[in-house]
Order: structure tokens, then sequence, then C-alpha cells
């Protein structure tokens, strides 16, 4: 791309783009609209699983099932929520991702409440990033201002 500066670049967030390296190009917009959408996608999935919950009581299932379906999502939802705000700080490793795939579908409340939350404060997940970017621009130049010119003619002591 001409006209763009050399080194890294920044990498980009759901919803975000690179705005959140500068704030610019809307941000304070899409963080209003991360946070509604999230706010509303929450509520949304509690009226879903209250539809399942009537469905489990119509069904007669019994009250100790109807106690297990609401303890798991609410422990689920609970985990979620903090593993959730926890990658917002550190990246997980790939491992540990796909090993709670299953508990993070099931706790979708708490993820969409993290990110509700979360947007208040920055994008979510943008001070991660953000140190990521600073690291790699900080090792660039390291790297860049060590080289002062052709080593090879470079004069020798003798």
């Amino acid at each position: 791309m001409p006209g763009t500066e050399p080194g890294p670049r920044p990498e980009p967030i759901r919803f975000f783009g690179t705005t959140w390296v500068a704030h610019d190009g809307g941000y304070g917009a899409r963080r209003v609209g991360v946070a509604v959408g999230s706010l509303a996608a929450a509520v949304a999935g509690c009226f879903v699983l209250r539809f399942a919950y009537e469905g489990l009581t119509i069904a007669d299932v019994g009250q100790f099932v109807n106690l297990l379906v609401v303890l798991m999502f609410a422990i689920c939802s609970a985990l979620a929520f903090r593993r959730t705000w926890e990658g917002f700080s550190r990246r997980h490793d790939a491992a540990s991702q796909s090993s709670t795939r299953g508990l993070m579908t099931i706790g979708f409340v708490g993820t969409l409440l993290a990110h509700f939350f979360r947007s208040f404060s920055e994008a979510p997940g943008e001070k991660l990033h953000r140190e990521e970017y600073e690291t790699a621009r900080e090792q660039y130049e390291k790297r860049t201002s060590r080289r002062t010119g052709n080593p090879s003619r470079k004069k020798r002591k003798r």
C-alpha cells in the first residue's frame, strides 16, 4: 500500500477494525453499538432460555431436571463470563479454547454480558491488542535503529 508506514500493523478487532488504535472512524459509536447489541442479544437469549424452561415444565420432566438445567445454564454463563473477561487481557492457548468451546456455547449469555460491560471502558480486547501492538512497534524500532548502513562497508580496526 502506498503511503503506509513500514512496520507492524495493528490487528483488527471485530466490529472495530483498526479504529481502536487512534479512536477514530466512529469508534465511540461502535462502542455504543456493541454495548446495545450485546445487551439486546443477551436479553433475547434469556427469552429463548425461558421458553426452553417452559417447554421442560410442560413436558413434566420433574423438578430435579428443571433445577439441573437452570444450574447448568447459570454455572456455564458465569464461567463463560469469567473466561471471556480474562480473554480481554490475555490470550488463551488454542488447546484450552477448543476444550471449553461447549461450555462457552452453553454460557453464551455470560459471554454477551462480558462484552456489554467491557464496552463501557474500551473496545472488548483493546487493551490486549494495544499492548501487543506497542510491543511489536518497540521491537521494530529497536531492530531498525540498530542498522545504520551497509555492514560490508564498515572500516575494520587493525
